[in-house]
């Protein structure tokens, strides 16, 4: 089979060759391995760059599938204080290896009238998906296309809102949350049907409702504001072309909102954190292995950066023998491969599956 062929095979829950393999990068690493490899490390100007970041390097490395995008209409400016200020209006502070946003748009706007003279960016602007464009001329003959859209909703809405002040808003039902949630759905719909027009093979939509331990959100909550949105944008994806699938992110544990997930039209769940309370792969694997694809696992908060390279070998050894079986799985790390991460790690990760993803 073809990269193309193992991937689209997996994510419609049958079995291909052999399980394919996907996975991202965060600057750092791809810094060390673009000089290693001399290829080029420098990340795209979009609001998730990792995402779509790096395909040269990752496709070295053997991923199955090409990651695509939408990037900021604008570029991102550097301000005097050396604050990094996107086309949202948040302001990015750089904290360590990360960049934190330290100056959100809509903190402190509390009324509907507020949230709706904010101008989101236009999602049809022309430059927004020139680089996805030319990527997927170039790889989708051999490569799956992927488009992302994680942070559809929820993340988003909180991003220009504050995390803080969004969670006891939305949990005290004030009005302008419906409002930001909506301007969210809407913008992340139009990017999603965009990205569909263009040829994507499946759309990787998400917003982080877990936790280490449990949901960020009650199920409860995410039912009555969160799943109706999404729904709708996936019912939009499906609209335009019933042959692409939609995966689904969220870190941490999420478990007791699986059923509403595939309810939604999810056909593919990631990243099943698996150091996460109850995000057993096996398990899910057994009960809704018929209803939906799984894209993960590979644990990245211990493993992959502190194993040794016998480690990470037995780590997908044990995802493969858990979600391996009558097809369904891409094995990924379940998060971007971190800073920490060893480049031998890596590289066994990706042999792994290759020696032992055989069917």
């Amino acid at each position: 089979m073809t990269k193309r062929d193992r991937f689209l095979t997996a994510i419609n829950n049958k079995q291909p060759d052999r399980v394919p393999v996907f996975a991202n990068l965060t600057p750092q690493v791809a810094k060390k391995l673009g000089k290693k490899l001399n290829l080029p490390f420098e990340a795209e100007d979009s609001f998730l760059s990792t995402r779509l970041s790096h395909v040269e390097i990752l496709n070295i490395l053997g991923n199955d599938a090409v990651g695509v995008g939408a990037l900021r209409e604008t570029p991102t400016i550097i301000l005097d204080n050396g604050n990094a200020l996107d086309e949202f209006g948040l302001e990015y502070k750089t904290i360590g290896l990360y960049s934190e946003a330290v100056v959100r748009p809509l903190a402190g706007k509390k009324t509907v009238k507020e949230i709706e003279e904010y101008k989101f960016p236009d999602p049809h602007a022309e430059q927004r998906f020139s680089l996805a464009e030319k990527n997927i001329s170039k790889y989708s003959k051999d490569y799956a296309i992927i488009g992302d859209l994680e942070a559809t909703v929820f993340e988003l809405a909180w991003n220009l809102v504050g995390l803080e002040d969004f969670l006891m808003d939305m949990y005290m039902q004030e009005p302008y949350i419906e409002t930001v949630l909506d301007k969210c759905m809407n913008y992340n719909k139009a990017i999603a049907e965009k990205l569909v027009d263009l040829g994507c093979d499946m759309i990787w939509l998400g917003d982080d409702v877990g936790t280490q331990t449990n949901m960020m959100i009650s199920p409860e909550v995410y039912k009555k504001m969160l799943w109706p949105r999404l729904k709708k944008v996936v019912d939009a994806i499906k609209t335009k072309n019933p042959k692409v699938k939609v995966a689904y992110h969220s870190c941490g544990s999420i478990l007791e909102i699986i059923p509403l997930l595939i309810e939604a039209g999810i056909d593919v769940l990631n990243p099943i954190q698996p150091l996460a309370t109850g995000m057993d792969l096996g398990k899910f694997k057994k009960e809704y292995g018929k209803d939906i694809a799984f894209f993960g696992g590979v644990d990245v908060q211990g493993v992959l950066p502190n194993g040794s390279v016998k480690d990470v070998i037995e780590e997908v050894k044990l995802r493969i023998s858990q979600a391996g079986e009558g097809g369904g799985y891409i094995l990924a790390p379940a998060h971007n491969i971190q800073p920490d991460t060893p480049l031998e790690n890596i590289y066994a990760m990706y042999d792994a599956v290759k020696d032992y993803g055989v069917y």
